[in-house]
């Protein structure tokens, strides 16, 4: 490796990861084994393509899991609108299956590799990225040390830097600036995340703002959705989505206290991650309640309690028919899942006190009044009961979150006018002829 400016850790970094390859395969085994990779698209994971690549310019575009690669949606839209072909990548089952459904035309999705220098240059050997945009805080070494090689400037969008992480890159000050000067450019969500990046040593930071906030609303099939929305008619109905363990059981326990005060109340649970929906059923009939699970085929007619909606994809539909989302992740130690989504869609929102990766989101719901915090499940139960009872002040919470969704936007135009200059540097290069 010619790279005299690399700290001995970050050499040692890659060299482990090139010696550590048969452990790199044993873990990929062992996570196809537990279901967590797709077996067949497991060599993407290893750097080897599923596909050709298409003639003309790309651009890589990766995002770790669900929320990262959605966010990416809007930008992906607007390169491939500029004729860009645009590699999306990311690093879990779940995302594959969205992406495969939303992506548009001229984007197409790949597994990520894993952060092993010989699976990279396989990797990018095939693609050949013009231009790379990374979501959040995915900054893996040997990811940034081969692209800063081969020229290939690297975004960071949607930058995430906390308190907490800045003081870990801290503690090792040397490898935070090889890294983080390799960056062409960070756009940080927040004024304080900025400074971060830029303490740390990256050389060109900018105020980008959340791309999460101009996210469109996730889609929902028409006809699942008038069929539903006809079984559940006249029912009091409520939402606890992307649920994480102990976050269901809080649920049920809200179930059982209302149902008395509520007659006919439907609880539908939407566990973050699907294959936990038999578990989570299960749990449900030991409490006593009427349990549908629409994976296997279940519906929520008048003689079910609880409905888990353990199908992938279907957020958009169940969004649509509850007027009240609790947003799950926060009650357990998780850092909160994404609440734009269900605001946008004209749902009130509870949340959990753990909501440290979507804190910036939260803080602009609460402050129009759009959401509000549990603390625990006996305060769970207190206000879904009390915004059930309370249809008017349930619609002005919902009126107040989404026009702050709405006015919090402009991210994707702000990316967009830093990425031109790199995408003139292209043309002049003849990279890039449109």
């Amino acid at each position: 490796m010619r790279r005299e400016d690399v700290p001995a850790l970050l050499r040692a970094y890659h060299y482990g990861l090139i010696a550590g390859e048969p452990a790199l395969a044993g873990l990929l085994a062992w996570r196809r084994r537990r279901g967590k990779e797709d077996p067949v698209r497991l060599p993407e994971r290893t750097g080897r393509p599923s596909k050709p690549r298409p003639a003309g310019p790309l651009v890589w575009a990766h995002g770790a899991s669900i929320g990262e690669a959605l966010s990416l949606l809007g930008l992906v839209e607007r390169l491939t609108g500029r004729g860009f072909t645009v590699l999306v990548t990311s690093g879990t089952r779940t995302s594959a299956e969205l992406l495969a459904r939303r992506l548009p035309r001229g984007a197409l999705h790949q597994f990520a590799p894993l952060d092993a220098p010989r699976y990279l240059a396989r990797f990018l050997d095939h693609w050949r990225p013009d231009l790379a945009l990374v979501a959040e805080s995915e900054l893996w070494p040997n990811t940034i040390l081969a692209l800063h090689e081969r020229e290939v400037p690297l975004i960071l969008v949607n930058g995430r830097m906390s308190e907490r992480s800045a003081r870990g890159w801290s503690r090792t000050p040397g490898v935070a600036r090889a890294l983080l000067s390799r960056i062409a450019l960070c756009l940080a969500q927040t004024q304080d995340e900025a400074e971060r990046f830029a303490r740390l040593g990256a050389p060109r930071v900018d105020l980008g703002g959340n791309l999460k906030f101009d996210a469109g609303p996730p889609p929902a099939d028409p006809e699942p959705l008038r069929q539903l929305a006809g079984v559940i008619a006249g029912r009091p109905v409520w939402l606890a989505a992307s649920t994480h363990p102990g976050e269901e059981a809080a649920a049920t326990a809200a179930h059982r206290a209302l149902a008395r005060l509520h007659p006919g109340l439907l609880t539908i649970v939407v566990p973050r991650h699907p294959e936990r929906g038999p578990s989570v059923a299960a749990d449900a009939v030991s409490a006593g309640l009427r349990v549908g699970r629409r994976s296997a085929g279940g519906q929520p007619h008048d003689k079910i309690d609880l409905y888990v909606a353990d199908t992938v994809g279907e957020l958009g539909l169940f969004y649509r028919l509850c007027p009240l989302v609790f947003v799950g992740g926060s009650l357990a130690r998780h850092g909160g899942q994404n609440p734009i989504e269900p605001a946008r869609l004209g749902a009130a929102i509870l949340y959990g006190p753990h909501v440290r990766n979507f804190a910036q989101v939260y803080g602009a719901l609460d402050r129009a009044g759009g959401a509000r915090i549990v603390r625990d499940g006996q305060e769970l139960t207190a206000a879904v009961g009390q915004l059930l009872a309370d249809p008017a002040g349930r619609q002005a919470m919902a009126q107040a979150g989404s026009a702050a969704i709405e006015s919090a936007g402009g991210a994707t135009d702000r990316a967009m006018a830093a990425i031109e200059p790199f995408i003139c540097q292209l043309k002049i290069a003849g990279r890039f002829a449109s």
